[in-house]
C-alpha cells in the first residue's frame, strides 16, 4: 500500500538584527492568507514573540501584541484578517484538543501558534513550521518548513524576496 506522501520545502534564513526579524516578519504577514497556520518553536529568548509581535503589525494589527504564555490564545483584529496568537508551553497536548484549536487553524484568521511541537500529534497535516535559532554573535537561523502545496506557494514567495 503506497502512503500519502506530502509535498515540502525547506527553507533557512540567518538575521543578524532586530530589523531582519521585523523585515521577515513583515515579508511573510504579506504572503499568508485566511486559515494560514504556523508553528513556531525555538529556545527560550529565541525570537518567538518578537516574531510574533512584527508579524502581527505586518497583518495591520494596532493592539499591543505580547505573549500568551498565561492565557494561551489572544485573538487581534487585523487590517482584513483576525490574528491568533497562541502560546501552549504551559499546556499537554490532552489539554490543547480540549481548547477547541481546530477552530482557530481551520477558521478565517492566521494563527501562530509558540512552542507548537508540544502539539505536534494535534497540529494540522499543512502548516509552515519554523525554528528559531541562537548562534553566536547573537545571530539568529530561522528554519522554515512547508508542509502543503499552499504552504510551499507562500515560503518560495518569501524565500524569492530573500534573495532579492
Amino acid at each position: 500500500m503506497l502512503e500519502n506522501i506530502m509535498e515540502t520545502l525547506t527553507y533557512t534564513r540567518l538575521l543578524h538584527s532586530l530589523e531582519d526579524m521585523q523585515q521577515l516578519a513583515s515579508a511573510l504577514a504579506s504572503e499568508v492568507d485566511a486559515g494560514f497556520v504556523i508553528a513556531l518553536d525555538g529556545d527560550l529568548g529565541a525570537g518567538k514573540t518578537t516574531f510574533s509581535q512584527a508579524f502581527a503589525k505586518g497583518l495591520g494589527v494596532t493592539d499591543v501584541v505580547n505573549s500568551p504564555t498565561f492565557t494561551i490564545i489572544k485573538e487581534y483584529n487585523g487590517t482584513t484578517l483576525p490574528f491568533y496568537h497562541m502560546d501552549v508551553y504551559r499546556i499537554s497536548v490532552d489539554e490543547a484538543d480540549e481548547l477547541g484549536l481546530d477552530d482557530y487553524f481551520f477558521g478565517q484568521g492566521i494563527t501562530i501558534v509558540e512552542w507548537a511541537s508540544i502539539i505536534e500529534d494535534i497540529f494540522p497535516a499543512q502548516h509552515l513550521h519554523m525554528k528559531i535559532e541562537i548562534l553566536p554573535d547573537n545571530v539568529r537561523q530561522i528554519t522554515f518548513k512547508a508542509f502543503g502545496q499552499r504552504y510551499i506557494e507562500a515560503l518560495q514567495r518569501l524565500k524569492n524576496r530573500g534573495n532579492n
